[in-house]
């Protein structure tokens, strides 16, 4: 059985002040490693010696090494920015082309697009008041899903969220522009989506 006091986790290394890249090239492999019996994760429980963390504290690599990460932090931080301006910048420019089909297709698309994704009972039993409306809104929406490539390259707190309501915003405003008809549709999903 190890003593827990003699030891810091990996989580614990960071709150010190510690970075992944600074762990990596300071402290090398973990004292112990393997699963922690008090919750399931696929991560493995890191453990170094308290120890060694402190002397590695007192080198002047350590003190060299985080003197420039506040500074690779900033940079990391502005690139992102950099990245997400750019996505948001790339989906307010790009033309949505929405395609035109006269009405009879348009429902009859939508209606077997419909069927497609399993709502085969509604189908069977007809078309409930309105429904058409919003089946012909999702297959429009579907056939413009070549749009999401705009979102590629952003991840999590990059911004993703904000370039994926406003890809959503201006793909509903492409089909109420292209279709007066849908247009309700399109403004009560982009207030329900917001």
């Amino acid at each position: 059985m190890t003593d827990r006091t003699t030891y810091v986790t990996f989580a614990g290394v960071r709150r010190r002040g510690w970075t992944d890249t600074m762990t990596r090239d300071l402290l090398g492999t973990p004292d112990l490693q393997g699963r922690d019996p008090r919750r399931w994760s696929l991560s493995p429980l890191r453990l170094y010696l308290l120890a060694r963390v402190e002397t590695v504290e007192r080198t002047p690599e350590f003190a060299e090494t985080s003197a420039l990460a506040p500074a690779r932090s900033a940079a990391a931080v502005a690139y992102a920015e950099r990245r997400r301006a750019a996505v948001l910048a790339s989906i307010r420019a790009e033309p949505i082309e929405v395609p035109r089909l006269p009405g009879p297709e348009l429902e009859r698309r939508a209606v077997r697009h419909r069927q497609l994704l399993g709502a085969r009972e509604s189908a069977a039993r007809g078309t409930p008041a309105g429904a058409l409306v919003r089946w012909q809104v999702s297959y429009l929406r579907h056939a413009l899903a070549r749009y999401e490539s705009l979102l590629d390259g952003l991840y999590g707190e990059t911004g993703r969220g904000e370039a994926e309501r406003l890809l959503r915003r201006r793909l509903y405003e492409a089909i109420a522009a292209a279709y007066p008809a849908l247009a309700d549709e399109c403004r009560r999903r982009i207030r329900v989506e917001r």
